[in-house]
């Protein structure tokens, strides 16, 4: 032996053994050679150094370009290498076929690879000495294979249709029949999804801490793959969770990594019932469809939470129908656009109103981005705050057109130009409907918006003109005029956003058009049934909502509503109504205005809640005389049959102070009438107005009920109407201002 030899003793073993020794050092460049490995390559059997250059020329030229991939997953994978290799002469002939084993190191610092193994010609024709084929029939199964894979994943949008595709890879020359993929919550493993198992076979791997002495949870922690080619080998690696691998017969495993960005997610399991040498060729193949598998969770799980995003983005913003009036049939849809997050600006909504009224809204907040679903989320809420204040639709639209200004200038001085790239303020255009279910009255205010248009009983649709006003957002100070018009019994009105007239490349006289065809040629009473024939005539069927070529049709989203006016019921007992004004300089009207709520109720059953009635309806005249400066309106119905009738008695004022119930001392001059209304009333509450307050009670007649008392002096709870607060409003203009005063007042009038 030379005394310069690098490789070790053993050499004279390993002549007799016909194997090769060989070092390979990226960094210089160089190949070291012993006299056998010389040899095997077709070199005189001496030692020798090579060049890279040198060496590759001695190999095919696939086999090498191999070797690069099998070095990297080695050192990836802490393993040895082994790769096939051709030995070629000068004339381009296979000499023979080697194998090489290797141990892989790396450089830190400068990624250069030191591979120190041994050469040993296997048992390979050599296809009768002529010309080996550029890429064997395996490497092209391979590729075919790995390319289909990739595209089946990339193709995948949720967790389950990645772990179907998973689930149906047919791998070359190896498929494993049973697949599990695993992920970590905090310290725990758990199983994501799982392919050739039973139901509830992963029951013991849920939950599994991390520290356990298990292949997957190893993955996990460490980045590593694992690869077990028989029982023996898992017995022996991982004998405590042995006999929960065991039961299910399986006879080789692979446990790989899932790795985005340099995090390890997750581990991939391949399970088979045959056993499996998991060489190079077959780890790589193993090790490329892992990759793909964890870019495709990724991709589904972050769809998955837009989709979730998305949802709940709309039903927090996007409000349900209010309750069933028995006037009208209402429905409502809300498509949006085909890209993003799915939530833009486009809104609707019911509201019911303090007077018995309904208010119909459909808006469009410019823009399809978060920023406008934000805007139209604040808008909505202010523009039903100001309706439920009761408010006449000019002003509701002037309030919220002044509310969406601010707001706009505040985020535009707030935005910085040189980060934001949307500073605009932004607008809104909105048609606001007012209707009174019982006689079909609309008093709709526009701010922008398309016209409703309106289907009669006998079929014709026709627009509506109406006197409108700028957008929203636009001018702070805005005007809004007012447009009545009349549903008729059988009508239906059609409120939408541009999006359902405009999209699919129409302006806005052809949409109509289209809009006006579809609800003339509809049959059916339900308006569900029209309201999805006006969203297919947009979008197609909904086999292209979201994929195929007509998906980029959904260019805009699209809020609609439809109102139709059903027959009023038949009212068995007309209602008995009683109006009046009770001015500051008529004190003396309040003694009638007891007389009258008196004739009215001349049959009632129990004569107490008639005092009680007439009583509450003197402290509620006189506190407003006495408490405000301006005149009192007193309206009061009868409605229902004998025996069974309701009293409702509201007083309306013009003032916006809300009064508090409270209890008064034994010598306080005034702040009874509100705990009097709180004892005497089946129900009570004060509803805020355009202008004003208005202060109600009603009573419930009970034929032959008596009034039942308190120990306190109160009613009981069983009196009042469930779920109203005791106190949950009172008749005064200013705090506990119903008392003695105002009864005092009282008797002077009378």
């Amino acid at each position: 032996m030379r005394t310069d030899d690098p490789f070790r003793p053993e050499r004279d073993v390993l002549v007799t053994l016909a194997t090769g020794l060989w070092h390979w050092d990226t960094a210089a460049g160089a190949v070291r050679l012993d006299a056998e490995a010389a040899r095997l390559v077709g070199l005189p059997a001496h030692p020798v150094t090579l060049s890279e250059a040198g060496a590759r020329s001695r190999f095919h030229p696939v086999d090498w370009n191999e070797i690069e991939g099998v070095v990297r997953l080695a050192v990836a994978e802490d393993t040895l290498t082994e790769v096939r290799l051709r030995v070629m002469d000068e004339e381009g002939r296979v000499l023979r076929a080697v194998r090489s084993r290797s141990k892989p190191s790396q450089d830190p610092d400068t990624g250069h690879y030191r591979l120190l193994g041994t050469l040993q010609e296997i048992s390979e024709p050599s296809a009768g000495g002529g010309r080996a084929p550029v890429v064997g029939d395996w490497r092209r199964a391979r590729e075919a294979f790995l390319l289909d894979a990739g595209r089946a994943l990339a193709e995948a949008r949720s967790t389950q249709e990645v772990l179907r595709v998973a689930a149906g890879l047919s791998m070359p020359g190896f498929s494993p029949d049973g697949l599990a993929v695993f992920g970590a919550e905090g310290d725990r493993l758990i199983v994501i999804g799982h392919h050739g198992h039973a139901e509830g076979d992963e029951n013991p791997f849920t939950a599994m801490p991390l520290e356990t002495d298990y292949p997957a949870a190893e993955v996990v922690r460490t980045g590593r793959a694992v690869y077990l080619a028989s029982p023996e080998a898992y017995r022996r690696r991982y004998p405590v969770t042995w006999p929960l691998a065991e039961p299910f017969g399986r006879e080789s495993w692979a446990f790989l990594p899932l790795i985005v960005a340099g995090r390890t997610i997750g581990a991939w399991m391949a399970a088979f019932s045959y056993r499996v040498s998991f060489t190079p060729d077959e780890r790589s193949v193993l090790t490329t469809v892992a990759r793909m598998l964890a870019g495709a969770l990724t991709r589904a799980n972050t769809a998955e939470t837009e989709r979730e995003l998305t949802d709940g983005l709309q039903r927090a913003m996007l409000p349900t129908l209010g309750p069933q009036v028995p006037e009208l049939q209402v429905a409502a849809r809300y498509v949006p656009t085909g890209g993003g997050l799915q939530v833009g600006g486009d809104w609707f909504d019911m509201i019911s109103l303090p007077t018995g009224r309904i208010a119909l809204v459909v808006g469009d907040v410019q823009g399809h981005d978060v920023r406008a679903a934000g805007l139209m989320g604040q808008l909505r809420i202010a523009l039903r705050a100001y309706a439920s204040e009761g408010h006449r639709p000019d002003a509701v639209l002037a309030r919220a057109s002044r509310f969406l200004a601010g707001i706009s200038d505040s985020v535009a001085h707030s935005l910085n130009p040189q980060t934001e790239a949307d500073p605009e303020p932004r607008f809104a255009t909105c048609l606001y409907v007012e209707a009174q279910p019982g006689t079909g009255i609309l008093d709709i205010a526009r701010a922008g918006h398309p016209d409703p248009a309106i289907r009669m009983a006998d079929g014709t649709v026709v627009l509506r003109p109406t006197a409108g006003g700028l957008p929203l957002g636009i001018d702070p100070d805005p005007d809004y005029p007012t447009t009545r018009l009349v549903l008729e019994t059988g009508e239906t009105m059609l409120m939408c956003t541009d999006g359902l007239i405009e999209t699919g490349g129409h302006d806005l006289d052809s949409g109509w058009a289209r809009i006006r065809t579809i609800m003339e040629e509809h049959r059916g009473e339900r308006l569900e049934g029209l309201a999805e024939a006006l969203v297919q005539a947009v979008h197609g069927p909904s086999s292209h909502y979201t994929t195929g070529p007509l998906a980029d049709r959904r260019e805009d989203d699209i809020a609609m509503l439809l109102v139709r006016r059903n027959k009023r019921p038949r009212q068995l007992t007309p209602a008995r109504r009683v109006a009046l004004t009770v001015a500051q300089a008529e004190p003396e009207r309040v003694a009638g205005a007891r007389q009258q709520v008196r004739e009215v109720l001349h049959d009632w059953s129990d004569a107490e809640q008639v005092d009680a009635a007439v009583l509450m309806v003197s402290e509620m005249l006189t506190n407003v005389l006495v408490h405000t400066d301006g005149d009192a309106l007193l309206v009061a119905v009868v409605s229902g049959e004998a025996g069974r009738r309701r009293l409702r008695v509201s007083v309306g004022d013009g003032s916006d102070d809300l009064p508090h119930l409270r209890r008064p001392g034994e010598l306080a001059s005034s702040g009874r009438g509100l705990v009097l209304m709180d004892m005497l009333a089946d129900s009570w509450g004060v509803d805020p107005q355009g202008d004003g307050k208005s202060i109600w009670f009603e009573l419930h007649e009970v034929r032959g009920r008596g009034r039942r008392v308190r120990a306190d002096g109160g009613r009981s709870a069983a009196g009042r109407t469930a779920g109203q607060p005791p106190g949950g409003g009172g008749p005064g203009g200013s705090p506990g201002d119903a008392g003695g005063s105002s009864r005092d007042a009282a008797t002077a009038a009378e």
